[in-house]
């Protein structure tokens, strides 16, 4: 029984940690906290550089990769780097180390001088390393502030056009710990082995050209120390495998009915955007909706029929262009727990926004919604709502909405406007952000490219839709919609591992939803190396 509950609680730790995304800032306090208590730096080095040499040692294998140069910067990432060379040399690999900077911190230099005691091969120059199998990158660590230029700019540019892999620690020199924007020169990594915590920088956008696969290096930060600096919730998380899938597949009592597992209405659709309430309807199927209503103009019902012949569809009145005029007067909109407009439904009227943004349940706005929606005065329009909202903004939509919003950051700007808007938005960029009026803010680590295809956005919407309508109470939101992310993008990655990205077409997608679902629930938890949080 002892034996259990500890494995239980190391997987606790284990998801806890890998939630948890900080500043450079943050990070020296946490760092801070530990030295003060009597850790001593040249101790944590050793337990990091050890850590990091192993799991070097599993990703390139000696008998594959004999041969490993290192970049040694002038601070403790170069000591880190040192270590990981001592290691590596006594584990058989040919060794190289070149140092560019010659002023270094006491400790760094020390461990240069044992290194150099062992015989290893010091370079005179970078071309040195061009032979090396695998080049470590330990130029510079977490809190780069100035940009690379001069010799040392140079020498990232040659790095970056050799065939070797790279592995960065702990963050790609040259990329800003907080933004990952490129200062002045970035590596660009195959892997990047994170230190500690999650650093903010490596789940921007930005920074995703140069991070290649990043994994996390626990070193076992106390987490009294962590939840000193960064408080019992943490501001910035990651949406993690563990907490994404605790929601899913939404538990069904065994005495249930249609009517207590969620009642969706989604309105949309047009003769110009007819696939779209389509491929919205597809997604909030897959989530297992109780009763699934769908409104669209009259002459796309049949088509609505054939395509999702469960779902009640409702033939409104349409415009000469084919979009929907208005919602018929028999459509009662206070039985829904959900609503989710916009989808194909063009930008004429907006007479039916203002219908939907008075009913009290919670309300999804998507595509011709926002656009609709930024015609007005989007701001006044959603701090008027009694029921949540949630936006689901790709980044010309957010603008449109949010011109106001001019800061650099992206996530600072996506943070701001859901205060000021009293929204939950999810902000569809490479890594989707969930940002809330309170609470955390939310990024999903995990995505791919192939979900960058029209259409790929409606099935978002209508996930979002059926976790939502299932869900009874609102505290519970952030989850429901984090859940909702992360399958969907689960759903793209498990579709372009069976057909490649460009075979992840919206309707594969669509059909990918359930089996990626079942492979992930489906999975063994365990706490080794290979464990995705």
């Amino acid at each position: 029984m002892q034996a259990k509950n500890l494995e239980q609680q190391i997987r606790e730790r284990q998801n806890h940690i890998h939630q948890i995304v900080v500043t450079a800032e943050q990070m020296r306090k946490i760092e801070s906290r530990v030295f003060l208590s009597g850790m001593p730096v040249s101790a944590l080095m050793e337990k990091v550089g050890g850590l990091i040499a192993q799991r070097i040692q599993t990703l390139y294998p000696y008998v594959d990769t004999p041969s490993v140069g290192l970049l040694v910067g002038p601070g403790h990432n170069g000591g880190d780097a040192l270590v990981i060379a001592r290691e590596l040399h006594f584990r058989g690999y040919q060794v190289r180390v070149y140092r560019p900077l010659a002023k270094a911190k006491e400790l760094t230099d020390q461990h240069a001088r044992y290194v150099a005691s062992l015989e290893i091969s010091i370079c005179g120059n970078i071309d040195e390393l061009k032979q090396s199998d695998l080049l470590i990158d330990g130029l510079f660590g977490f809190g780069l502030e100035r940009p690379l230029e001069g010799e040392i700019a140079d020498l990232v540019h040659q790095i970056n056009i050799w065939p070797q892999p790279v592995v960065s620690i702990d963050i790609p020199s040259g990329l800003h710990t907080n933004t990952g924007e490129v200062l002045g020169a970035a590596i660009t990594a195959t892997h990047t082995l994170c230190l500690g915590l999650w650093k903010l920088g490596l789940l921007q956008d930005q920074a995703l050209a140069y991070i290649g696969q990043p994994q996390l290096i626990d070193f076992d930060l106390p987490l009294a120390d962590i939840t000193t600096v960064l408080g019992a919730t943490p501001l910035i998380q990651r949406i993690t495998r563990t907490a994404a899938i605790a929601n899913l597949p939404l538990h069904r009592h065994p005495n249930t009915h249609k009517y207590r597992q969620g009642q969706c209405l989604i309105i949309g659709g047009s003769q110009k955007y007819a696939g779209s309430i389509v491929l919205t309807a597809l997604g909030a199927r897959a989530t297992g909706v109780g009763m699934l209503t769908i409104a669209v103009p009259a002459s796309l019902k049949p088509l609505l029929l054939q395509s999702v012949p469960e779902a009640l569809v409702i033939a409104c009145p349409e415009s000469g262009t084919g979009a929907i005029a208005n919602l018929p007067a028999n459509l009662s909109l206070d039985k829904f727990d959900v609503i989710a407009y916009g989808p194909g439904a063009t930008t004429e009227t907006d007479s039916i926004l203002t219908t939907v943004m008075a009913c009290p349940c919670p309300l999804i706005l998507d595509a011709d919604g926002l656009g609709l929606l930024a015609q007005n005065q989007p701001l006044s329009m959603l701090q008027s709502r009694q029921g949540a909202t949630i936006l689901t903004p790709h980044p010309g939509e957010f603008e449109r909405l949010f011109p106001d919003q001019q800061t650099e950051d992206v996530l600072t700007q996506v943070q701001q406007a859901a205060q000021d808007s009293d929204a939950y938005i999810v902000y569809k960029g490479a890594k989707a952000i969930l940002a809330q009026p309170q609470g955390p803010t939310w990024i999903n680590p995990e995505s791919t490219p192939a979900l960058a295809r029209g259409g790929s956005g409606d099935v978002l919407t209508g996930i979002l839709a059926g976790l939502t309508s299932q869900n009874t109470e609102e505290q519970s939101l952030a989850p429901c919609l984090c859940s909702g992310i992360w399958w969907h993008a689960q759903g793209g990655l498990f579709a372009a591992q069976n057909r490649t990205e460009l075979g992840v077409d919206p309707t594969t997608l669509c059909r990918s939803l359930i089996p990626a679902l079942a492979n992930e629930v489906n999975k063994k938890i365990s706490p080794t190396l290979s464990e995705r949080y």
